[in-house]
């Protein structure tokens, strides 16, 4: 079945960036739609970015501003998010999943998650 493993957590100042990886094993992610979640602590899941079966990307948060850019290996068989321009607000557990469907702001479509890596943003 497939998996999904998030990694590139941590902690950064505001202004700084990080990049996430979503490395997946057991299927092709060229299969799937592969969407970037978040939630920070008492606050829903919140869509981030988005990556369709049509080679498509599509963003959710700041998509005028540009900070979140996803992207993919096919060779590493891996969904990136580079973040930048991080701010406070932007502290939560970040988690990748999968659907055979379109990409979506909620997580009704998606079948396959990872186990979440944490972003903390402070000074």
């Amino acid at each position: 079945q497939l998996q999904l493993v998030e990694s590139g957590g941590g902690l950064v100042q505001p202004g700084g960036s990080l990049r996430l990886s979503c490395a997946a094993s057991g299927f092709s992610l060229n299969y799937y739609s592969i969407g970037w979640f978040r939630q920070a602590p008492g606050k829903g899941r919140e869509g981030v970015s988005c990556f369709t079966t049509s080679d498509l990307t599509i963003s959710y948060v700041d998509p005028v501003e540009g900070r979140f850019l996803i992207s993919r290996d096919n060779a590493k068989n891996t969904v990136y998010l580079q973040m930048n321009s991080l701010k406070p607000e932007d502290t939560a557990v970040y988690y990748c999943a999968a659907s055979d469907y379109s990409c979506s702001s909620s997580g009704t479509l998606y079948h396959t998650w990872g186990q979440g890596t944490q972003v903390t943003v402070s000074s």
